[in-house]
């Protein structure tokens, strides 16, 4: 197992606590496009939606789970530019139907993005 996947089962894990702990879900809204959610984050260190409308629909009939799909985005760092952070994204659906089997499915990435609506420029 590599240390990535160790930091992201840790992660996890913590954010199953704290929400069992709380007793409570974590406040999710609702979003059409990933953007509000990366602007979120890179102003309050995290945003937590639920995907809707044609993509997520798009989605619930790929994978065939009625399940919704929950996106988890956290800053990592800020970068030089100013408004600009390196986020990690988490993207989960749960009951998915994939090669005859169903599980619980998640994606994980990092992108580098702006306050403004840009990606950063290379330097």
């Amino acid at each position: 197992m590599s240390c990535s996947t160790i930091f992201l089962l840790g992660t996890l894990a913590s954010l199953a606590l704290a929400q069992s702990v709380a007793g409570q879900p974590i406040p999710r809204i609702q979003v059409s496009e990933i953007k509000p959610l990366l602007t979120r984050a890179i102003e309050q260190g995290s945003a937590h939606g639920v995907l809707v409308g044609v993509g997520a629909t798009y989605m619930r009939q790929k994978f065939d789970s009625a399940a919704p799909i929950e996106i988890d985005v956290r800053a990592l760092q800020a970068l030089s530019q100013p408004g600009c952070s390196r986020l990690e994204v988490a993207t989960r659906q749960r009951d998915v139907l994939e090669r005859g089997k169903r599980g619980d499915k998640e994606l994980t990435y990092q992108v580098s993005y702006c306050r403004d609506g840009r990606f950063p420029d290379k330097r």
